[in-house]
């Protein structure tokens, strides 16, 4: 979508004129069914369903919360890779 690749290109000047960081997911990263505590991914998850247990650790996520989760992390991630030291 153009207008995403618009917005994402104002963020990442304005990010580089601030002297921070932008961090890009992959779009088909799992964040919303991967368990944020244990990792498990889960099969086929219709966007119905909005809350879910984890089968392996038990623990109760809600969908949009558990994937904000799972992107910091991935973020905080690539940041160690590039040698910066992570407070969250």
């Amino acid at each position: 979508d153009a207008a995403w690749g618009a917005f994402v290109s104002k963020l990442a000047y304005k990010a580089d004129r601030y002297g921070k960081w932008l961090i890009k997911c992959d779009q088909w990263l799992p964040s919303s069914k991967t368990c944020s505590c244990c990792g498990y991914k889960m099969g086929k998850m219709p966007l119905h369903i909005r809350v879910w247990t984890c089968p392996r650790c038990n623990e109760v996520h809600c969908r949009d919360t558990n994937s904000g989760k799972n992107l910091r992390n991935a973020g905080v991630i690539e940041l160690k890779a590039a040698g910066l030291t992570v407070s969250a």
